[in-house]
């Protein structure tokens, strides 16, 4: 039989989908759930043969450039911009992809990477506030569907919407169940300048570009088909850590009805690096660099802003000191402004001063193995890498759902511990940092060859349920029988383990990991409000 035109395949194959879309989609919608009326204009959005269930639609603006005299500055909802096509990602927020010391992510994996290289990409611009949705062709119910709001990781440095292990179409193609939208927000300098021209609450650019992203979610995806009234916010790494920043910082109106933090949590120490940065010298080096140096917080701020500094030339000095050798690394990461970063996250569960939203928390089997350096056999030292999966991870998502507990947020924990040679091609890797993105997204096959029968149910299990948690809170954790976390000891510190044992999905205690944790977080210095 001859091959149908690429046109004539996608309508044989949506033809007999047509007649359940209307019902679902709100007025403002064509026909074909293509062209999305939103706030700020008409967006035409398409469907790729790939994935023929999935309406996507790219690079939407939720805020203006943040260039001229927006650069460093809070972002300003997106202009009426008329008529747009929604068809290709956009660029990612500037940043670079640092290869020495070598990595994970260099040397075996680069589909963690933007564009899934293992070079910095070109495709980068300050003019990058964009976010995509991607929603299901023909819905199994009549009802708005939950959605998922996705900040993805890279340690407030490096990331994007564009990474190929987090590109969520084959999930909703499976389960024409949900709503997911992911986002770009400012990095690095220009996410978190720490400038001595800023007021204090002007710092966090980054965050507060999610928040707007959020309050476009709200505003707009009902014209998608979601439900404005069921929205979680997802995290992964440093995304996770925004996650929790989020859920404390905005306690009277989240907007969102859930959280969700994978391997990062706001008590994790590393979350605020510049914190230390007093007397703002990171900014003002970049600034002498590109030749607004010697001048007031006023003027340097100024001359930072002006067209003769570019965005290229300011990475390329932050880049240039870091990998120069000199003792002082240049990082740009959230600071307190007790506005959407506290001190003391402790005192404000106690004080309920946080959002009582359900909170899933978790973390991988060996999150740390991405952060100890390979050795010249290409391995890594276990003993670090367990000592950095317990410090870094474990124990502060231990302590961030003790915290929740205290200020009666209903919290669920997991560990994923799959091991699957796909996803961990190299066998010490076992469930390392972001090893459990892949099974979510549905990527898990795109790159080294098919998965087994047991990762195929793990995957589907942890899409079902994350899906159940963002449709229903708690009531969908009861539906799945996901334990509610209330203690540290007994029946109420079950955790939730995917892929561990040979077995898709089973509840366990992690006694000796959470004594270890109890003294552990004592140690954590108390000026950072790190500490019990």
């Amino acid at each position: 039989m001859r091959a149908l035109p690429l046109a004539l395949t996608i309508a044989a194959l949506f033809g007999a989908a047509q007649a359940c879309r209307p019902t679902q989609l709100e007025s403002g919608t064509n026909h074909d759930g293509l062209s999305v009326a939103t706030q700020g204009g008409q967006v035409n959005g398409f469907i790729d043969p790939s994935t023929p269930g999935v309406r996507r639609f790219l690079q939407i603006p939720y805020a203006q450039p943040p260039i001229g005299e927006l650069r460093f500055a809070p972002p300003e909802p997106a202009l009426p911009f008329g008529e747009i096509h929604a068809t290709e990602f956009g660029p990612s927020c500037m940043q670079f992809l640092a290869k020495t010391p070598p990595t994970i992510y260099t040397q075996f994996i680069n589909q963690f990477n933007v564009q899934g290289l293992n070079v910095s990409s070109q495709d980068v611009s300050e003019d990058c506030l964009t976010l995509s949705v991607w929603a299901p062709a023909c819905p199994k119910v009549a009802a708005p569907l939950p959605v998922l709001v996705f900040l993805f990781g890279g340690g407030f440095m490096m990331g994007g919407q564009n990474v190929p292990y987090q590109i969520p179409a084959k999930w909703v193609q499976r389960t024409q169940g949900h709503v997911i939208v992911t986002l770009n927000y400012r990095l690095n300098i220009f996410g978190f300048p720490d400038a001595a021209g800023l007021s204090q609450d002007k710092q966090n650019l980054g965050l507060l570009d999610q928040r707007l992203a959020v309050e476009w979610v709200r505003d707009n995806i009902a014209a998608f088909g979601g439900d404005p009234e069921h929205i979680t916010l997802w995290g992964q790494s440093a995304g996770a850590v925004a996650a929790g920043y989020y859920q404390y910082a905005y306690q009277e109106d989240p907007i969102v009805t859930a959280i969700i933090q994978d391997s990062g949590s706001e008590m994790l120490a590393a979350g605020d690096l510049s914190s230390s940065d007093t007397t703002h010298s990171n900014f003002s080096t970049v600034a002498a660099a590109v030749g607004c140096g010697d001048l007031s917080p006023d003027q340097e701020l100024a001359c930072m802003r002006s067209d003769n500094v570019s965005a290229l030339a300011i990475e390329e000095a932050i880049q240039a000191n870091n990998r120069a050798g000199n003792k002082h690394l240049i990082i740009f990461t959230p600071i307190v402004d007790n506005k959407t970063v506290f001190a003391n996250y402790t005192a404000r569960s106690e004080a309920r001063q946080v959002a009582t939203i359900p909170a899933i928390i978790g973390t991988t089997a060996n999150d740390g193995a991405a952060f100890i350096p390979l050795m010249m056999d290409h391995h890594i030292n276990e003993t670090l890498a367990a000592g950095a999966t317990l410090a870094f991870f474990f124990c502060p998502a231990h302590l961030g759902a003790t915290n929740r507990i205290l200020a009666g947020v209903p919290v669920y924990r997991f560990l994923y511990a799959g091991n699957f040679s796909n996803i961990s091609p190299m066998p010490f890797l076992g469930a390392y940092h972001e090893a459990e993105l892949p099974m979510l997204f549905g990527t898990d096959e795109d790159f080294r060859g098919p998965s087994t029968p047991l990762q195929k149910m793990t995957s589907r299990v942890m899409q079902d349920e994350w899906v159940a948690f963002a449709r229903a809170g708690v009531q969908g954790m009861e539906q799945v029988g996901w334990p509610r976390y209330t203690s540290t000891e007994g029946q109420g510190s079950m955790v939730r383990e995917f892929g561990g044992m040979g077995t898709a999905v089973r509840d366990v205690q992690l006694a000796e990991m959470n004594g270890l944790c109890a003294d552990l977080n004592k140690s954590v210095d108390k000026e950072a409000g790190k500490s019990t």
